[in-house]
């Protein structure tokens, strides 16, 4: 990768034992922590920044801002945590790892911000704690790796790998929320909802305002500006507001509906406008994806990867995860079932079932797995399992929320399968995510869930930028979800009127078109007939294996077919 962290609870003997100093651009070494950083764009305001003295030393990686406009959010974060203690990380804001090392404090650290939105991976397996953003190099210090069984059945079946587990036993990821010491684990509270009447809280005001501090924040950023833009209402917001946006890009070819639109937004808000065709490189795993799967996540995300050489900004903004945080993706909407459609009626469920909900979420197929069962000799019922490991992962995560309706919520954002995205462009880009504004979190975690609502969000759109409907995405021309469903299901089920188009190319198409099951699959003919993404899933996981070839022999007898093969 482009970008990296990596360190060890130790010093740096124990440090080069590992990795070479000379892999880095700055190695820190404290009385507790070395730790060494790769970053062509460390010390820019607003992103990675490290901050020495005598006695200890602050290392910020990632997007990070500081009250008052301190240009060095690393030196502002060790002043305050002097005085504040961890406290001071409630007032650090953005998408981040933090590594503090003091000799005042028998406290060293390394803390991801409140949503873990930068993984952390960790291992003790060879005696000494070592730890960094790159699983594949976290994982390359293990002595004797073994294949984690649960971890890899959770990804293949689901396309996440729920929790903290990781591919590999031993390996493990940081907990949402939370800090890594030298032989523990640490818990925050700072993403732990308590929702507030509304005569307290004015929703809809306090979100635009929110907004424009969080963009405004952010519009400072160097260099060339792009933005990833969807014909979706996340993405314009930041366009709507961000002044000297130079270049916006979006996949699709160039008549389909969710290109027009965004075309449209572009020539808006006067904003140059390119559109990649959906070739072999939307779709394609290679070398230029699976790092960023790390082991756990669809690299399938990443729609923009195989265009990386074509756009040519400094800056890159996008709308990821604000469905989440202020539409309220992950809660459990009452519905009716319509023929092979559940329509929205309005509402939250009462009394949500977890699984139900997060098996819907995640796009689980039961017969998709049924079908992977049936072709590998994993030897599990996939039901019943994933059933219990969203279980365990949703009971994990419960004491955060006050109701079952944010657990809901805290699960999913804990456990988002889209990050790859994110990782990928802030490797390449100094990368804005605008949904980690610790405002914009602070409103979500406030917000009574039955108003975290798109209705909600595009009010406070239009307080913010009255004019940002005027061109409405193509599946939704109504302000109202059921409206927007309802047209949708007259469309597929009306002969003669067309269908609203999908946003993504359809994969089975690309998969057949690019000859995939020969080039990707070729010495695995039994798993040809999967669908499209449950093989993707395969090549993410035995390409990114490729780290350690014991690995990847382990994986072998798992992949083979039963014997007999059940059709």
């Amino acid at each position: 990768m482009n970008r990296e962290l990596f360190g060890v609870f130790g010093g740096i003997d124990a440090f080069e034992r590992f990795r070479s100093s000379e892999d880095f651009d700055e190695v820190l070494t404290g009385s507790t922590v070395t730790v060494g950083i790769r970053d062509s764009d460390l010390g820019t305001p607003g992103w990675s920044a490290t901050y020495t003295r005598d006695d200890g030393y602050c290392l910020i990686w990632g997007e990070a801002y500081v009250p008052d406009d301190e240009p060095n959010t690393a030196r502002w974060l060790l002043e305050h945590y002097e005085s504040e203690g961890v406290d001071a990380l409630e007032r650090l804001n953005g998408s981040y790892l933090a590594v503090i090392d003091t000799e005042a404090s028998d406290e060293a650290f390394v803390a991801t911000d409140p949503i873990r939105s930068r993984e952390c991976f960790y291992t003790d397996e060879s005696g000494t704690r070592v730890f960094g953003t790159d699983s594949a190099e976290v994982a390359r210090t293990m002595t004797d790796p073994t294949l984690h069984r649960n971890g890899i059945l959770e990804y293949l079946h689901l396309g996440v790998t729920l929790g903290e587990k990781t591919a590999v036993t031993g390996l493990h990821r940081l907990p949402i929320d939370s800090r890594l010491e030298p032989a523990s684990v640490d818990s925050f509270e700072r993403f732990v909802y308590d929702p507030q009447s509304s005569s307290e809280f004015d929703v809809v005001a306090e979100l635009a305002d929110r907004l424009e501090r969080a963009i405004k924040r952010r519009s400072s950023l160097p260099g060339q500006k792009g933005i990833l833009l969807s014909a979706g209402y996340d993405s314009r917001i930041v366009l709507s507001q961000v002044n000297n946006i130079d270049c916006s890009y979006t996949v699709g070819s160039l008549d389909a509906q969710e290109v027009r639109a965004a075309r449209s937004l572009a020539a808006q808000y006067g904003t140059s406008h390119t559109a990649f065709p959906p070739d072999e490189r939307y779709l394609l795993p290679d070398e230029s994806k699976i790092p960023y799967s790390q082991g756990i996540k669809e690299s399938l995300h990443i729609h923009h990867a195989g265009y990386t050489d074509e756009i040519g900004v400094d800056t890159m903004y996008h709308g990821l995860l604000c469905d989440t945080f202020f539409r309220g993706h992950f809660t459990a909407s009452k519905t009716v079932d319509v023929l092979d459609k559940r329509i929205p009626t309005g509402g939250l469920e009462s009394d949500p079932d977890p699984v139900e909900v997060f098996l819907e979420k995640f796009g689980y197929s039961r017969d998709a797995s049924l079908q992977l069962a049936d072709r590998t000799s994993f030897d599990v019922d996939p039901d019943a399992f994933v059933r219990a490991a969203i279980a365990d992962e949703f009971d994990s995560k419960r004491w955060r929320a006050d109701q079952v309706q944010n657990a809901l919520s805290c699960c999913g954002i804990a456990n988002q399968p889209s990050i790859p995205f994110h990782n990928h462009l802030s490797d390449h880009f100094v990368t804005s995510f605008l949904a980690t504004d610790r405002e914009l979190i602070d409103w979500h975690l406030r917000t009574p869930p039955e108003l975290r609502t798109t209705e909600t969000f595009l009010r406070a759109c239009e307080q913010v930028d009255d004019d940002i409907l005027r061109h409405r995405p193509p599946d939704r021309p109504y302000d109202a979800t059921l409206l927007n469903e309802v047209e949708g299901f007259l469309r597929r089920k009306t002969p003669f009127l067309s269908s609203f188009e999908p946003p993504w190319p359809d994969r089975k198409t690309l998969f057949e078109r690019h000859d995939f099951d020969r080039r990707l699959l070729g010495d695995l003919e039994h798993v040809h007939g999967l669908p499209a993404r449950h093989k993707l899933r395969l090549t993410d996981l035995r390409g990114w294996l490729e780290c350690r070839s014991e690995l990847q022999e382990q994986l072998v007898p798992w992949l083979r077919p039963p014997d007999p093969l059940v059709a």
